[in-house]
């Protein structure tokens, strides 16, 4: 994203926003929204009570996902409540498209998918909707209502910069402040600090660098007999809309592949006004959101960008590890390999008919496995080439 000179009050925001939050935020020009959706995106004031920012779920050290990563899914301010679902990273979210049905046929889809949606399973279309959400979730940020959250930016050492970028009755009306601020948010999420294309895969495509023998097998066994691009793609998902970009590794689309309840799921066990099922909760995913059975237990397939620093994976967190993951998709229709059975078990994505060599029965060694995860390894952003 382009950036201009601050002028004095992002400059004054700017030092506030490093005292608050210095080992997050890094010295650099910014465009006065962008920095003011920065600022909102790291205030822990703007929880009830306070404690809780966006940052705190998507840090910019941890591939913009949440930190604890020792806990299957995301904790809320309130530390007694956890959500149903690992927060997903925040990181290329800005690529993906408004939800639509596409009816393509592809390899082992051949009644087409859904594509686009934001969250796990794509409830809402943009980025400015999407930062609207946590703040009123109360198992996330907790707080009561809009007004909430705009009187704490009222009283914020930023204020005097939102009004300057909005005007000067900015934060007078809630339901306009409220807007207001989910559009900086949004903002800042699709600036160049969100998505910045620095991993040593991205200055390998520059040629830059050069990959390990490791990280080449992988990459050729991601492309090809693994088959992970058929889901992960390579491609532009839109070249009109983002010229030149570099792979995202998603098509932001759904499936269901037969991922595990997980048992250690704490939503589980958080008080039956919130979660009445109890252990015995399911999550739809797709389906709950469209009121379609057809889309049961299917979840939004991830960028595969800074994997390797945001564990665990699925949308419960069931897996630990990335060789886990890889493991799964490998042999999960394996007789022997003793998976789980799916939490949702209708959907499942399956080639059908089975055979040898199709996602669940890849085939592939453990030196193949570990090539794989060695690739993936290298969509880490902040590399520095030597």
């Amino acid at each position: 994203m382009l950036c201009k000179p601050l002028t004095i009050f992002a400059l004054i925001a700017f030092m506030l926003l490093n005292i608050l939050a210095p080992s997050m935020v890094q010295a650099n020009d910014l465009p006065d929204l962008t920095l003011l959706g920065k600022f909102l995106f790291f205030d822990p004031n703007l929880s009830s009570p306070d404690g809780q920012a966006c940052a705190t779920c998507h840090r910019p050290d941890y591939g913009f996902a949440d930190p604890r990563q020792n806990q299957p899914v995301s904790q809320g301010v309130l530390k007694i409540f956890y959500g149903s679902r690992n927060a997903p990273s925040a990181a290329y979210t800005a690529y993906s498209p408004p939800l639509y049905f596409d009816p393509t046929m592809r390899p082992g889809i051949m009644e087409g998918m859904y594509i686009g949606g934001l969250f796990w399973d794509g409830r809402v279309n943009t980025l400015e909707e999407q930062a609207q959400k946590p703040f009123l979730n109360l198992l996330e940020m907790h707080s009561p209502n809009q007004k909430a959250v705009v009187h704490a930016i009222r009283k914020s050492e930023y204020a005097d910069l939102f009004r300057q970028i909005f005007g000067p009755d900015a934060l007078d009306d809630v339901e306009t402040a409220y807007q207001y601020a989910a559009q900086a948010i949004a903002a800042y999420e699709r600036c160049g600090e969100v998505n910045p294309f620095t991993s040593k895969y991205d200055y390998y495509l520059d040629g830059a660098v050069q990959l390990s023998e490791a990280e080449a097998r992988g990459l050729a066994l991601f492309t090809g007999k693994a088959k992970c691009m058929n889901c992960h793609s390579l491609a532009n998902p839109d070249p009109d809309a983002f010229p030149g970009i570099k792979p995202l590794f998603t098509n932001f689309g759904y499936q269901n592949v037969g991922a595990p309840k997980n048992p250690d799921n704490p939503y589980y066990g958080i008080p039956r006004g919130f979660n009445p099922e109890g252990k015995n909760y399911v999550d739809l995913g797709l389906g709950a959101v469209l009121g379609d059975p057809k889309q049961n237990g299917k979840f939004k397939i991830p960028s595969l960008r800074n994997s390797a620093v945001t564990p665990p994976y699925e949308h419960n967190g069931v897996f630990k590890t990335l060789r886990e993951v890889v493991m799964f998709n490998n042999t999960r229709d394996v007789a022997g390999a003793n998976w789980p059975p799916p939490e949702v078990p209708e959907n499942v994505h399956r080639h059908m008919p089975p055979m040898p060599g199709t996602f669940g029965q890849l085939g592939l060694t453990d030196q193949e496995v570990d090539d794989i995860v060695a690739f993936l390894q290298t969509l880490t952003d902040g590399y520095q080439p030597q």
